[in-house]
C-alpha cells in the first residue's frame, strides 16, 4: 500500500473516530437532558430551563469514560465478550496460523498483531485494536481446522488490511459504544417502569408543562431508537470497508485465489458462530449472526447487514482472477481427484 494512501486512510479514520465520539456524547447528553426535564431536576419556566442538570452531567461523564475505555481497553473487552484466548504454537496448525500472521504483517509492512483464538467450530476471524502497534487478530478453531495455508493467507490478509487502514479503531469503538448506548437506553426504560418519570410534581404554566411532557415523550422515543440507530451506523461503516479489505488481501498475498477460496469455503458452511454477538458481528470477516442467508442484495437487506453480500464479494474476486465460470473451490477439488 502506498504511503500516501496509508496516511490518507489513517487521517480519514481519525476524523471518523472523532466524529463518532462527538456523536456518541451528543446522543447521551441529549438523553441525560431529557431525563433531567422528565425528573424535574431541570424545569421549564416561562420558556427557559432552570435548575441543575444532574443527569445530563452524569450522562456526559459516562460518555467520556466510555469513550476512553473504548479507546484504551476496547480490544480487551471485545476479546472477553467472545471468550478468546491467546494463540500459542501448541499444535502444527496453530503454528501455521502464527507463521501466516507474521508473513502478512511483513507483506503489509506492519507490526505483528497479537494472535488470539476462539474455541468455536465455525470458520471466521476478526481484527481489533486502537492502532497497528496495539492490534489483535483473532481466528476461530473452525478456521484453523478447515482452512489450508493458502486460504488462511487470504483471511489473514483481509484482517491485516483492517489493521493497516485503521479500521480496527473505528470498528472497535463502535462495538463498545453500541453497548454503552444500549445500557443507557435500558436504564431509561427501567427508570420509567419504576416511576422515574413524573415522580415529582410539575411547576410553571400549562405551556411549560406541555413542553416538558413532549420532551419526556421524545426521551422515551430516543431511548428506543438510539440502539437501533447505533447498530445501523455500525453496519453502514462496516459494509464500506469490506470490499477494500478484500482488495488489500489480494495485494498482500499477491494471490486473488487465496481469499476467493476461503470465502467460497465459508459460503458452504452452515453452522453459525456460537459466540458471536450483535455488538461484535461487524468485526468479523463474515457476520457470524447473519450467515449465508443474508445474501440478498435488496435495499432493506443491505440496510440491516454489516457486510456486503458474500456472493458479490466472491464475484469481485473471481473477476480479479478472471474466473467467470465454475467455482475455484470446485475446480480445485476436481484437480485433486
Amino acid at each position: 500500500m502506498a504511503a500516501s494512501n496509508f496516511r490518507g486512510l489513517e487521517a480519514t479514520n481519525r476524523r471518523e473516530t472523532v466524529l463518532l465520539v462527538l456523536a456518541f456524547m451528543l446522543l447521551l447528553g441529549a438523553l441525560g437532558l431529557g431525563l433531567d426535564v422528565a425528573a424535574n431536576d431541570v424545569a421549564i419556566v416561562n420558556g427557559q430551563l432552570v435548575g441543575f442538570p444532574v443527569l445530563t452531567i452524569a450522562a456526559l461523564v459516562f460518555a467520556g469514560v466510555q469513550s476512553m475505555v473504548s479507546y484504551y481497553s476496547g480490544a480487551s473487552l471485545v476479546l472477553l465478550s467472545v471468550h478468546a484466548r491467546e494463540l500459542t504454537p501448541d499444535t502444527p496448525k496453530h503454528q501455521m496460523v502464527l507463521d501466516v500472521i507474521n508473513e502478512m504483517a511483513t507483506a503489509a509492512r506492519m507490526p505483528v498483531p497479537k494472535p488470539y483464538i476462539m474455541d468455536d467450530p465455525s470458520p471466521n476471524a476478526f481484527a481489533t485494536g486502537r492502532d497497528p502497534a496495539h492490534s489483535v487478530i483473532c481466528v476461530t478453531q473452525g478456521l484453523v481446522d478447515q482452512m489450508d495455508r493458502e486460504e488462511l493467507q487470504g483471511v489473514i490478509g483481509h484482517e491485516m488490511s483492517h489493521v493497516a487502514d485503521y479500521d480496527i479503531r473505528t470498528m472497535m469503538m463502535i462495538a463498545v459504544m453500541v453497548g454503552g448506548i444500549a445500557m443507557l437506553s435500558d436504564f431509561v426504560y427501567r427508570w420509567m417502569f419504576f416511576g422515574g418519570f413524573g415522580a415529582r410534581g410539575r411547576s410553571g404554566n400549562d405551556r411549560d408543562n406541555q413542553t416538558a411532557a413532549l420532551i419526556t415523550v421524545a426521551v422515551i422515543i430516543l431511548a428506543a431508537l438510539a440502539p437501533i440507530f447505533s447498530q445501523l451506523l455500525a453496519m453502514a461503516v462496516s459494509r464500506q470497508r469490506e470490499y477494500l479489505a478484500d482488495a488489500s488481501s489480494v495485494e498482500f498475498t499477491r494471490n486473488p485465489r487465496a481469499l476467493l477460496r476461503a470465502l467460497e469455503h465459508i459460503a458452504k458452511v452452515e453452522s453459525p458462530l456460537k459466540q458471536g454477538t450483535a455488538g461484535t458481528g461487524h468485526l468479523f470477516i463474515v457476520n457470524p449472526r447473519e450467515g449465508l442467508r443474508a445474501d440478498d442484495e435488496g435495499f432493506f437487506a443491505n440496510l440491516f447487514s454489516t457486510h456486503p453480500p458474500l456472493s458479490k464479494r466472491i464475484a469481485r474476486l473471481q473477476a480479479l482472477l478472471g474466473a467467470s465460470g465454475a467455482s475455484i473451490l470446485d475446480a480445485s477439488s476436481q484437480a485433486n481427484t
